[in-house]
């Protein structure tokens, strides 16, 4: 019986072992879900079984990779991390302090990437978030700045990393203040420090030019509206730029570069935002975006499955997201019929109320909640969440909306109200509107995928990353 354990159990390891690739990975992909605890993703993969009329998961496709751990994320300074020192430990290794990039809790001493660590080793460096460039969690892999909103100098930080690509919805600063606008604007220093900036994928295609660096961004039409982010998957325009379209060209970029393979980390920036105004709709789509950026990066390491890793980790957890609200039942299938984030339903609301002024009606509202959160229609409401609904207009009507403050938006109270309404029907709650305290996943596949099984410190994913392909520091 012990010896036939034995046996069962070496079998298995040995096929445990199987699953991963062997070699040296000289291409790496570092994927950051901004925001995606371990709940974020279990509430994408009910969500979708739920949309087949199951219960149960259906699971993307990094969840189906054979590597997967836990890390912690508490920061040098704090039990809750920011995204400066989240990213900042998944950067480079080292915790620090909330609020500082690259620099150790002092705020001063430099520490440096693994992004760097690729750079100096000879390999082809790659930047890219759905956010704007020089945000925290990008920042961390290029910039060493005390505090993370000094995003004009961030962004010439970006400049003298000398990385081959990057991207992302725009600069936040392009021009500096003072003396610093002498300098002239982020653009013109790109371009003089040889990079091609392309606006959208098509401005791309006509600028990319083998062994270029590139920048790529958003059009500059896009960023009139919105220059902070890309727009959420749910809201997306057929025009708009793509986490997937930016992963595309940071392979295009970096492979013709002609050096020896490549890094490229890309942050799916915008869970984290929806997570802050909790929309679970939102914040499902956002994973599901990533995930289609994540097949990129699987079919190119289909062709080279023995020399590359990808890594799909996050930097923290966001708003405490619950799967379950006290009855045992779970209905993540109504959020299918939400056509628009909370973000953006707040602003179209506001345009709605203000193109009609007085001659605003509650059938008018009741209309427009039907066609964009299914309401009464789709998703049947008692008495009672309809009077609410209704004394949310009232106090619009009277100039009494207070509404609420998330970290990245102002949200009416009709549209408050239409998010918390819709989670209780399905059942999903938030505990705050900030980051907590919960294990993040790591998933990953290819060559050196086993050294990031287990649980660990956030810190450790850079060095064992380094460990594998040789390039740490």
């Amino acid at each position: 019986m012990f010896t036939r354990r034995i046996t069962s159990f070496i079998l298995s390891f040995a096929i445990a072992l199987s699953l991963f690739a062997q070699g040296t990975p000289k291409y790496v992909f570092y994927f950051i879900g901004d925001g995606m605890g371990v709940n974020q993703v279990n509430g994408t993969e009910t969500y979708l079984a739920a949309l087949e009329g199951r219960i149960g998961v259906k699971p993307l496709l990094f969840t189906s990779f054979p590597a997967v751990g836990l890390a912690t994320t508490f920061s040098a300074t704090n039990g809750v991390t920011d995204s400066a020192a989240a990213g900042t430990a998944l950067a480079t290794g080292e915790k620090t302090k909330n609020g500082a990039i690259g620099v150790l809790a002092d705020q001063k001493t430099p520490v440096f990437s693994v992004a760097t660590w690729a750079k100096d080793a000879g390999a082809a460096v790659g930047v890219a978030t759905s956010v704007s460039v020089d945000h925290a969690t990008p920042a961390a892999f290029y910039a060493h700045v005390g505090g993370r909103n000094s995003y004009y100098t961030i962004g010439k930080h970006l400049i003298a990393a000398d990385f081959d690509f990057y991207a992302g919805s725009d600069f936040m600063e392009p021009i500096g203040s003072g003396d610093l606008q002498k300098e002239g604007t982020l653009y013109a220093q790109c371009e003089d420090a040889g990079y091609r900036l392309a606006r959208g994928v098509k401005d791309f295609d006509k600028k990319f030019k083998k062994g270029k660096k590139m920048i790529l961004f958003q059009t500059e039409e896009a960023s009139k509206t919105l220059r902070k982010c890309l727009q959420y998957a749910i809201d997306r325009e057929a025009e708009d730029l793509t986490l997937a379209q930016i992963t595309e060209a940071g392979i295009k970029t970096l492979a013709s570069q002609r050096k020896d393979g490549f890094f490229l980390m890309i942050e799916g920036g915008k869970i984290d935002w929806a997570c802050h105004s909790n929309d679970a709709a939102t914040t499902f789509h956002e994973i599901i975006d990533m995930d289609q950026a994540i097949k990129v990066a699987y079919e190119f390491y289909k062709q080279h499955p023995d020399e590359t890793l990808i890594v799909v980790t996050a930097d923290h957890e966001t708003g405490g997201i619950a799967l379950g609200r006290g009855p045992y039942e779970l209905h993540t299938d109504v959020f299918q019929h939400q056509k628009i984030s909370v973000d953006m339903y707040a602003l179209h609301l506001e345009e709605l109320i203000k193109s009609q002024g007085t001659d605003i009606t509650w059938e008018t509202i009741e209309a427009d909640l039907k066609a964009n959160w299914g309401f009464w229609d789709k998703i049947k409401l008692n008495d009672g969440q309809t009077a609410r609904l209704k004394r949310a207009f009232e106090k619009v009507v009277a100039g009494k909306d207070k509404g609420e403050q998330s970290l990245y938006s102002q949200l009416g109270g009709i549209a408050t109200e239409a998010r918390n309404i819709l989670h209780e029907i399905a059942l999903v709650g938030w505990q705050s509107g900030g980051h907590s305290n919960g294990y993040v996943p790591v998933f990953a596949i290819g060559a050196g995928a086993e050294e990031f099984v287990g649980k660990y410190d956030n810190t450790e994913i850079p060095k064992r990353i380094g460990k594998v392909t040789g390039w740490k520091k």
